[in-house]
């Protein structure tokens, strides 16, 4: 799986308007409430809007002439004009708070789904994702390309209840004179034809944008991340050299894209206004000729006016489109995930086997795996078995495979080929929840939340105080828990920086016992822990716990614990047995010497 920002540009394959039209009719159906009474809001608007200029032209035929002809005005008349006008107003308002009202309220809400869809995509899909994804690039996905998506829907009630606007404005224009109404309708094509030759030419700037916009997050977030690297290997001026490109990159993009609004803007501007021009030659013309009124002049010329402001607002929907387009293929490429990598993981068998709330038997069954951005596999052919409740211990020098192969039997990741089998059951016909429950990993990098050390390690699985307690017992961490300052509900920093390597990884260890796994593995889980206290937890694991055990070992004391071994070289299994079995094979001889070299240095 690659990361999902096009590393070229993105080339047009049908209109953007109608691509435009089946996302945003996919947004309305989401959230149809809040969008139906923005557009009626909007209708209502219109509908008095257009009502105003009737108005104002039955006052200029039937108030103001008549007034200045007779030299006096009638009470009765002006305050019935003057009530037409403030009522209208007043609709007017009415319909503008519920438009804009209930348009925010669907636009936000449907950005809140695409980011819960996102987000639950991001949880749901395997770990192979997330390796070959940039992090930028994720948070790009749930950040800005749902904020560029939807920006389009802002406009969009507005923009759909100028539908009626100019149904209403034609009708009116045609009461006036079917002359002056062909000027008016002259205009809409024009912009059409404008709206076109702006699409055709923004798209793939706009969709340059939103791929640099993941770029700049990722550097951002690799800078941030990697604070005490960058710190310590003084790295400051080539990450801000990093940050610079990637921001010219951006800037240039958005300029590229600004210079083709600056064009359309203006154009979509001026269009209303010049038919405007055109409307009171062609009305002064008719009015000379005695087809039209005075009044249906004015009536004519205020229709136009008002569908100035109107046309703009198209015009700034007709921009973010698209925008929106672009970004909502790039959130789409992220949900399309779901249904491929999601069913291949085991996903599609919720539901499926069941395996027993016991220690587990597990076996690897001719076990290989390439990851995606190579040729070369990582495990080859790995075959071995776990009793149930065994202790083994895995072993192996630097880049055999060990990391990886841990990942697999707990089907973090798809073995290329090959089967594992938990309590004798392939791991891919297993309900994934129940997997989840039954099996665990704790990595050598412990993760902790700024949170509670309670919160950490319950971490949302309703666990009772008694049962965090225990875990932590049985982790060797419930001593040192117990002298911060508040306890279980004393709150570390951001990744757990409060506390020491060896209490990181001891509460990490806790959060997966808690759950009681009945498969569990250490991946170099208590490398900062020492020997006593390791000892301790293994004892714990076989008495209290009673779970099938797999732990990466780098240490003699490790090894010894263990009821068995394996020896992984190459990403193949190259021995198993006794830890003394084993020391008759030179290879496993020299690697446990070193080991125990490393710890008398």
């Amino acid at each position: 799986m690659t990361a999902t920002a096009p590393d070229t540009p993105l080339v047009p394959t049908r209109s953007v308007l109608r691509r435009g039209a089946r996302v945003l009719s996919g947004y309305i159906r989401m959230h149809p409430g809040p969008f139906a009474i923005a557009v009626i809001g909007a209708a209502v608007f219109s509908g008095a809007l257009v009502g105003g200029t009737a108005v104002l032209g039955w006052v200029t035929d039937d108030v103001i002439v008549p007034a200045i002809e007779a030299g006096e005005l009638e009470l009765a008349t002006a305050v019935g004009a003057a009530a037409a006008i403030i009522g209208l107003t007043l609709v007017r308002a009415v319909g503008v708070v519920f438009r804009r009202y209930f348009g925010a309220m669907a636009a936000n809400r449907t950005a809140a789904s695409l980011r819960r869809d996102v987000t639950d995509t991001y949880l749901d899909v395997p770990l192979s994702y997330h390796l070959s994804a940039p992090t930028g690039e994720l948070l790009a996905h749930a950040d800005a390309d749902v904020e560029a998506t939807t920006d389009a829907m802002f406009p969009l009630p507005f923009s759909t209840g100028i539908i009626t606007l100019i149904l209403f404005s034609v009708i009116a224009l045609a009461l006036v004179d079917p002359i002056v109404m062909a000027v008016g309708v002259l205009v809409f094509p024009l912009l059409a034809v404008v709206n076109k030759l702006y699409t055709a030419r923004v798209e793939v700037p706009a969709a340059m944008v939103q791929h640099h916009v993941g770029e700049v997050a990722n550097v951002a977030h690799e800078s941030f991340d990697g604070a005490l690297v960058v710190k310590t290997l003084g790295r400051e001026d080539a990450e801000v050299a990093r940050m610079a490109d990637a921001s010219d990159r951006l800037l240039a993009s958005r300029l590229q894209v600004g210079r083709l609004r600056a064009a359309f803007e203006p154009t979509m501007d001026a269009l209303p206004n010049i038919g405007t021009v055109a409307l009171i030659l062609v009305g002064a013309w008719r009015l000379s000729e005695g087809a039209v009124s005075t009044g249906d002049l004015v009536t004519a010329t205020a229709l136009f006016g008002i569908l100035a402001f109107p046309m703009r607002v198209v015009g700034f929907f007709l921009e973010e489109v698209p925008r929106s387009v672009v970004s909502a293929e790039r959130i789409q490429k992220v949900l399309d995930v779901r249904p491929g990598l999601v069913a291949a993981t085991g996903a599609a068998h919720a539901g499926g086997a069941v395996i027993d709330d016991a220690p587990l038997p597990v076996a690897a069954e001719h076990v290989a795996f390439t990851y995606p951005a190579t040729s070369q596999p990582v495990l080859d052919d790995v075959t071995f078995e776990m009793a149930a409740g065994e202790v083994v211990a895995l072993v192996g020098p630097t880049g055999s495979g060990k990391s990886t192969l841990c990942q697999v039997l707990v089907h973090l990741v798809e073995p290329t080929s090959g089967a594992v089998r938990v309590g004798g059951v392939d791991a891919r016909d297993v309900d994934p929840d129940l997997l989840r429950a039954r099996t665990a990993i704790v990595f050598q990098e412990s993760f902790l939340f700024a949170d509670s050390v309670r919160s950490n390690v319950a971490l949302s699985t309703g666990a009772s105080e008694e049962a965090v307690v225990e875990a932590l017992r049985i982790a060797q961490a419930d001593r040192f828990v117990s002298e911060l300052p508040d306890g279980l509900d004393t709150v570390m920093g951001e990744r757990g920086v409060s506390l020491s390597g060896g209490q990181r990884q001891r509460v990490a260890l806790a959060r997966a016992l808690v759950r009681r796994p009945r498969f569990l593995v250490l991946d170099d889980a208590t490398s900062a822990v020492d020997p006593v206290i390791e000892a301790r937890i293994l004892d714990g694991l076989r008495t209290a716990l009673g779970t099938t055990t797999l732990i990466v070992a780098h240490r003699l004391s490790t090894i010894e614990l263990a009821d068995r071994v394996v020896h992984l070289d190459g990403g193949r299994v190259v021995a198993v047995g006794t830890h003394e079995e084993l020391l008759s094979h030179p290879d496993y001889e020299r690697l446990v010497r070193a080991y125990e070299d490393e710890v008398m240095e």
